[in-house]
């Protein structure tokens, strides 16, 4: 039995993947996790001075920064929380 899923392809219950494919979902589960986490800071930011977000104006990070900010500005970090 073979189904289409999430433009993969499934074949009874095995998920077969090019390498390409694989290096591009994990790029983009990636770059969506790094602009969750700039909405949120921008999110908390504005709260912390007091400006209502709730309107929903600039609700989408439209702009690229480089590979370079991004990822030294907004990536995982090595701290956790416990």
């Amino acid at each position: 039995m073979i189904k289409k899923v999430r433009n993969t392809i499934c074949r009874s219950e095995e998920m077969i993947m090019s390498t390409e494919q694989q290096a591009r979902a994990l790029m983009m589960r990636h770059h969506h996790a790094v602009k969750n986490r700039q909405q949120s800071m921008l999110g908390r930011s504005a709260s912390e001075i007091g400006i209502d977000n709730d309107n929903g104006y600039g609700e989408t990070v439209q702009r690229r920064f480089s590979s370079d900010f991004s990822s030294q500005t907004y990536d995982r970090s090595g701290a956790t929380l416990s």
